[in-house]
């Protein structure tokens, strides 16, 4: 066979991530507070571009786009610096870092979400400021299911975390500790009197002596008062719904954006005219930048409005019973299923679903609270849920030997020839939420445990 070099005209078809497609991701995924930090920057780079209520400028005469939705994913030009995961914060709020254990301690879907409206109620030293009653009428809830989640958020890390008084966050360190004895309950309940220091009652009251109380106090002393300020670095932004929902005359609801928090923005064209017509070229090219910038910031911003809406409502619709009866009646409900009733990519709706807040007759609820999270499947299939594959990774690190101590890369390997399509952070992730050590350290306590 005879070789020889030729050339070939091949017609292809690709999707570039063009720098207004990164722009409107971006502004899809950020929250009202972030995208006014965003626009207001625009508005100091762009000269071309002013608030809708400062001057005499005009809408832009393209049309906004239609109702299409972002695609999943894209080949991005060599060069171009970008990430989506530099859109989230690089610390973990204390939020978060609760919100990940529930998801592996809880997978009841409406107790799950009582467990986010109570870490929703914690503050920055990590104190439930809770009425639990009241909490329980909101959510259409029984007393006893909001006091359960309660009693699993205080089996979470940082130990003392969503206790409710001092002496509350006190005992669950204590109890940790194996050091809550009837003696030690009497002195965690009577701190006023240590603040006194008042010990001859103290003693009386613990039924010791001098050198118990003060091994006692100095106890006390080593505990945190305030678990919460491990996280204390993290700006803790006051959370703005982006969405309304009310009470419609027919019984059912009416979805609206908030528009008080969503910046307004509008192009000048008539100054874009005016100063092109004595601009220099590079200047023109400068100005042409601008107008093409500001333009399609002004049909991002409109895109994203219409997308949350479209998504909110839905929600809305899908999830009536627990608007209209309570907790108890949370539909089941996952990014697919509101996808597909819209017609958007499943993408496109969790980066909607991403720090966005719905303000409810029964409070206000982040739109991920009303989906139960999945892992995709690596042959095509249904989608796995969370819970199933963080199951699934305990049971192969009980199951392992001291010879053979699975690593992280290992089990994202075992999982996908499960059929499970997992990232290793993401294995990661769930293992440490889990309180699994890494493959080092359980390494090292098995040849311990064995010598």
């Amino acid at each position: 066979m005879a070789l020889s070099a030729r050339l070939e005209l091949r017609q292809s078809q690709s999707l570039v991530m063009t720098p207004q497609l990164m722009q409107a991701i971006k502004l899809l995924q950020l929250s009202n507070m972030d995208l006014i930090t965003y626009v207001e920057q625009e508005l100091e780079r762009n000269p071309l571009l002013e608030r809708a209520d400062d001057g005499e400028g005009e809408a832009p005469v393209v049309e906004p786009p239609a109702d299409a939705d972002l695609p999943a994913r894209a080949d991005v030009p060599t060069g171009e610096d970008y990430s989506l995961e530099s859109f989230v914060a690089g610390e973990i709020s204390l939020t978060d870092h609760l919100a990940e254990q529930l998801a592996v301690a809880i997978t009841d879907p409406a107790l799950r979400l009582i467990g986010h409206d109570l870490i929703d109620q914690v503050d920055e030293a990590g104190y439930l400021r809770a009425d639990l009653a009241a909490t329980a009428e909101r959510l259409g809830a029984s007393l006893s299911d909001v006091e359960k989640v309660l009693a699993i958020l205080q089996t979470f890390e940082p130990t003392g975390i969503c206790a409710r008084t001092l002496a509350e966050c006190l005992a669950l360190q204590l109890a940790e500790k194996d050091r809550l004895d009837p003696a030690m309950q009497v002195l965690v309940g009577h701190l006023d009197l240590l603040a006194r220091r008042d010990l001859a009652a103290l003693k009386r009251l613990c039924s010791v002596d001098d050198e118990d109380l003060g091994d006692m106090i100095k106890e006390i002393l080593a505990l945190d008062p305030k678990p919460g300020h491990a996280f204390g670095s993290t700006h803790v932004q006051t959370v703005v719904p982006d969405v309304m929902v009310l009470p419609a005359n027919d019984g059912g609801w009416t979805v609206e954006l908030n528009t008080d928090t969503l910046p307004k923005v509008l192009v000048n064209q008539t100054y874009y005219a005016e100063v092109s017509k004595t601009a220099r070229d590079e200047e023109k090219t400068y100005l042409g930048e601008c107008f093409q910038s500001a333009n399609w910031l002004t049909k991002s911003l409109d895109q994203r409005a219409k997308t949350i809406l479209k998504v909110a409502t839905e929600i809305v619709r899908q999830q009536d019973g627990f608007l209209t009866h309570g907790v108890a009646h949370l539909r089941p409900l996952n990014l697919r299923m509101i996808a597909d009733a819209i017609g958007m990519h499943e993408s496109t709706v969790s980066r909607v679903t991403s720090n966005k807040y719905m303000a409810t007759t029964r409070g206000i609820f982040e739109l991920k609270y009303f989906f139960t999270s999945s892992i995709a499947s690596s042959e095509g299939g249904d989608a796995h849920s969370a819970e199933s594959v963080r199951h699934r990774i305990r049971q192969l690190i009980d199951a392992e030997t001291a010879e053979d101590v699975l690593s992280d890369d290992t089990l994202v390997k075992m999982l996908r020839d499960d059929g499970i399509d997992i990232a290793r952070r993401t294995v990661a992730k769930y293992r440490e939420a889990l309180r699994i050590p890494s493959s080092v350290q359980r390494r090292r306590l098995k040849q311990l445990a064995g010598a």
